[in-house]
């Protein structure tokens, strides 16, 4: 058990290493390619950002990439196959981010995870002989699937507003030079002071930003290690509070009594499938809501705190408290309900799994070095792509500023909302916005690939993790 830890752990850390250097020429390019800083300092401040981005990101986007897995997945993690699952996808994402960074394309990890835990649903489906419509949490697939395409487009269109609004109130400011021509013209060095200024904010910003968002999927994906394999320390936050544990006790019991008032409905919704009563005991089964209700609460008791619960009743209740929330997220599609009762529906959700959502310090800690250690390391690769490859003309600092500040703030905000997003595609897509409104022209050789990278990585990481698993759990049979 201990070496299946340690090497589990050491696949998710190196997936966030390689996430950290993959990634950091998205931070760092326009800063460096102005000059604006040092490459070392730029990329050790940019690993620095990226880290203090993790420590303070919370952790909605880190279960809105768990929550891609169907609920029977998640609650059969501490199986054979459930730890099947986790290298599967863990393999396939390292495969093509160290693959698309050597030939120095500026592709997604955002997307590259988010196509292998899609890939190992789809297998799990087939595995298991069951529709594709239960293999993945479609609901929250197309949830990140529309900000991953939404991201960049946004990102496009606000850059290149702004550089056109700096082209209209400031015409004839140094800012719209690039490197070479403040260089050669005016023999500096460095962009003018306020400009070298915002570079540098937005960077570190985007930086930020980065960690925020990016550094959550490692640790969702190591709290689906520590749960598979230590259950008995992990599967509930065991540092609860008597009142949130309360507050659990009370979601079950309404929503029992939400079930009752709408049984009729809801029966017709949850009937049993041809092959209900062969389902294995990892399955969760919305028709039983009051009886997984019931078990939740017996298991309870007037208990203060989980510490207290014996260990095979520790995975017993975080099972039913899945199976709760997946219950009252199915009953949320009823139609004819009032606004009132999606709202408590909504309630009810967050006071389940207020005590299976959580992520121990060290593990937060944990990945923050090693996303920041990555950024400080394999930068080169992209920053040239980055600064002189999208557009025919070289960038300007208006330019750099402009798609920083556009990353900084949309991702941000992203991780803000829980929605997972591609730093690479959000700034990629800002510095090709900002050359269409310079009227620069794009490089399409190069815009070619970027969309080529951007096409194949989710087919591609579905394929390798789906197929790695396929393999893998067939041979478990």
């Amino acid at each position: 058990m201990a070496i299946t830890l340690v090497l589990s752990l050491g696949f998710v850390l190196a997936f966030e290493f390689i996430n950290g250097f993959h990634d950091t020429a998205n931070a760092v390019a326009t800063v460096i390619y102005t000059q604006s800083m040092k490459p070392r300092l730029a990329v050790f401040a940019s690993g620095m950002f990226n880290f203090l981005g993790v420590i303070t990101g919370g952790l909605a986007v880190a279960y809105s990439i768990v929550h891609l897995l169907p609920v029977d997945l998640l609650v059969s993690v501490n199986t054979a196959r459930g730890m099947a699952m986790v290298f599967a996808l863990l393999t396939a994402a390292i495969a093509w981010n160290l693959g698309t960074w050597y030939f120095g394309l500026p592709a997604s990890s955002s997307h590259t995870l988010i196509g292998a835990i899609l890939g190992v649903g789809i297998a799990n489906s087939l595995i298991n002989s069951t529709s594709l419509a239960q293999g993945i949490n479609w609901g929250k697939a197309i949830d990140v699937g529309l900000s991953l395409l939404c991201s960049p487009l946004v990102g496009a269109l606000l850059s290149g507003l702004l550089v056109l609004s700096l082209r209209r109130f400031r015409p004839d400011s140094n800012m719209h030079k690039t490197p070479f021509q403040r260089q050669q013209v005016e023999g500096r060095k460095h962009p003018p002071f306020w400009m070298r200024f915002m570079l540098i904010l937005t960077s570190m910003g985007v930086s930020f930003s980065h960690g925020s968002n990016d550094g959550q999927k490692g640790v969702g994906l190591i709290m689906l290690v520590l749960i598979g394999i230590v259950p008995a320390k992990y599967v509930l936050d065991l540092n609860s509070t008597p009142y949130q544990i309360e507050r659990t006790r009370d979601a079950a019991l309404h929503l029992q009594q939400f079930y009752n008032r709408h049984q009729v409905e809801l029966d017709a919704m949850f009937k049993p499938a041809a092959n209900d009563a062969d389902k294995s005991k990892h399955e969760c089964r919305p028709r039983d809501t009051l009886k997984t209700a019931d078990n939740l609460l017996t298991a309870l008791g007037d208990g203060s705190s989980y510490r207290n619960l014996p260990d095979s009743k520790r995975w017993d209740v975080r099972t039913d408290l899945l199976c709760l929330d997946d219950a009252a997220k199915k009953a949320a599609t009823l139609p004819n309900l009032t606004a009132d009762d999606k709202q408590l529906l909504t309630n009810l959700r967050k006071d389940l799994t207020a005590t299976t959502e959580y992520a121990p310090t060290w593990v937060i800690v944990a990945v923050a070095l090693s996303l920041g250690v990555g950024t400080m390391i394999g930068w080169k690769r992209v920053v040239k792509t980055v600064g002189e490859g999208i557009g025919k003309r070289d960038m300007t600092y208006a330019q750099g500023m402009s798609a920083q500040l556009t990353a900084a703030v949309s991702i941000g905000l992203a991780s803000q909302f829980g929605f997972p997003v591609s730093t690479t595609h959000v700034l990629s897509s800002g510095v090709a916005g900002t050359m269409v409104a310079d009227k620069a022209g794009l490089q399409m050789s190069t815009v070619r690939s970027i969309l080529l990278a951007w096409v194949f990585t989710l087919p591609v990481s579905m394929l390798l993790a789906g197929g790695l698993y396929y393999l893998a759990a067939s041979w478990l049979k």
